[in-house]
């Protein structure tokens, strides 16, 4: 006879948080977001913390290289989508590694007697504008000159030309040799009104390259989620079908952080995956997922994820319940994870975070999550909706709208995720629409944070480890629901923000 769990399935709508005490010294200025991204000894820091709770889903439509560079100057991690050729996805990888961040490693390079045609199709390719013109046409060969974007145009120059004709030559720049220090890198291109300062070892091949706009950048960005050497962090999905020739490719490339991808994490399948990564790359932290409950999270945790996503059917572009009867309401489900994630800590002494994905569908729910054990949270329909995500832009009658799409959708192709193709038969377990255009990720996620931020001074809180042990929620009958909501007529009424 089928196991009936009594508990009823609960949403985030479902619940509201209870106002606790405010010090005096709690203050959105105070709030410290920071949080742990994976697997630590309980009672001790995780080898990467992010700085902002926010993650970006392994979907096509959300997660670009652009998303990624967004998403990390505000402190956050983005996961580079697997529905692509394994070396597609690795190029991603080192787009956002490679981005302007401190000591650059050049990733726009050609030799002199290459076309301005040519390196003007590097230059869309990498989205830089400053290109190094090398002996070999590497990144680490000898300097012969920079050219810029402002060097050459379409309409007054010929392409067919050489780059040699429009690049300032070495001798004419300012260059700096491999023992200095970024700090000093800084200064001289302040000193000296430089915009680029390449770095040379002694035989004049190239090192790096310092840009005044990194050192602008940190001032406006200070929470910044990076590596030991400056460069911004990145994470990448991986399957359970290609990872044995896809992790060492994205490791290589640069990926700090990897995740299986997967609408039913609780199956033998991706153990195995987790044991191989495990044993062949031990350095690289791998998370596992999706589960709903915690003997799933046990599972996984026990494989050895370094963090376990939770949430199955809930995401705002799935249809997995409708298609397969399979799912949890989001917030049950997170609560029952986040109880079996504390009793593995008693039990063992590693803290394996929980991430909560899906079901999120306003700004305050993300509080929610968090209040309810969530470490983190990852977002789809959010951050589609931004500049910097994949989805075109498309006028309305009522405004602007971004393409949007699931990763079980026919659109994204991505049969592999579910293994339906035994008998040639598929379905599809998500949708292609569209979301409202909300504008640049940085000023979106900055609202987000504030709202965060202001819902933690009323629970009283500072960290996120406070607020999950004092805050207390309530249910909400479908009453309260609907007087929780404005009863006037709007004189504009705005789009759901998330």
């Amino acid at each position: 006879m089928a196991q009936v769990i009594a508990e009823v399935s609960r949403t985030f709508n479902e619940f509201l948080l209870l106002p606790n005490r405010t010090r005096t010294d709690c203050t959105a200025d105070t709030v410290d977001l920071r949080t742990p991204l994976v697997r630590h000894t309980a009672g001790e820091t995780a080898a990467i913390e992010l700085r902002s709770p926010f993650t970006s889903a392994i979907m096509q439509a959300v997660s670009t290289p652009e998303l990624a560079i967004a998403l990390a100057r505000n402190g956050g991690l983005s996961f580079l989508h697997h529905n692509q050729p394994i070396e597609d996805q690795a190029a991603a990888v080192r787009q956002v590694k490679n981005f302007k961040a401190g000591f650059v490693t050049s990733d726009t390079n050609v030799r002199p007697d290459d076309s301005l045609s040519l390196l003007a199709g590097a230059m869309r390719r990498t989205g830089h504008s400053t290109a190094a013109v090398t002996d070999d046409g590497t990144a680490t060969g000898r300097l012969l000159g920079l050219v810029t974007s402002r060097d050459f145009h379409p309409q007054r120059h010929d392409l067919d030309g050489p780059v040699s004709g429009r690049m300032t030559p070495v001798a004419e720049l300012a260059h700096a040799g491999a023992d200095i220090t970024l700090s000093e890198a800084n200064a001289r291109l302040w000193d000296e009104r430089l915009d680029c300062l390449p770095v040379l070892d002694a035989e004049g091949r190239l090192q790096h390259l310092v840009f005044r706009s990194d050192y602008a950048d940190n001032k406006r960005f200070p929470h910044q989620l990076v590596d030991g050497a400056k460069r911004l962090r990145v994470g990448a999905g991986i399957n359970t079908h290609d990872y044995q020739e896809r992790v060492p490719a994205l490791l290589e490339a640069g990926a700090d952080v990897l995740c299986f991808d997967s609408s039913d994490g609780y199956s033998d399948w991706q153990a195995q995956a987790l044991a191989w990564v495990k044993k062949h790359h031990p350095q690289i932290p791998v998370g596992g997922g999706n589960v709903v409950d915690g003997e799933a999270f046990t599972f996984l945790a026990e494989a050895g994820a370094d963090f376990v996503k939770v949430g199955v059917g809930g995401g705002s572009i799935c249809i997995t319940r409708d298609q397969k009867g399979i799912g949890r309401g989001q917030a049950s489900a997170v609560l029952d994870v986040a109880g079996a994630r504390d009793a593995f800590r008693e039990r063992t002494g590693a803290y394996v975070p929980i991430c909560s994905d899906g079901g999120l569908v306003h700004d305050y729910h993300v509080a929610l999550a968090l209040a309810m054990g969530a470490d983190f949270v990852m977002m789809g329909r959010y951050f589609a909706r931004f500049d910097q995500a994949a989805g075109a832009k498309l006028p309305t009658r009522e405004g602007f709208v971004k393409e949007y799409w699931g990763e079980g959708s026919n659109r994204a192709r991505n049969w592999q995720r579910y293994g339906q193709g035994g008998q040639g038969l598929l379905f599809e377990e998500g949708v292609d629409g569209y979301v409202p255009y909300a504008g640049d990720l940085d000023e979106g996620l900055a609202l987000t944070v504030a709202k965060l931020k202001t819902t933690m001074v009323s629970c009283g809180s500072t960290t996120l480890p406070e607020f999950q042990a004092t805050a207390r929620l309530t249910l909400v009958s479908d009453q309260s629901f609907q007087e929780s909501h404005a009863t006037v007529t709007l004189r504009d009424t705005p789009a759901t923000v998330s």
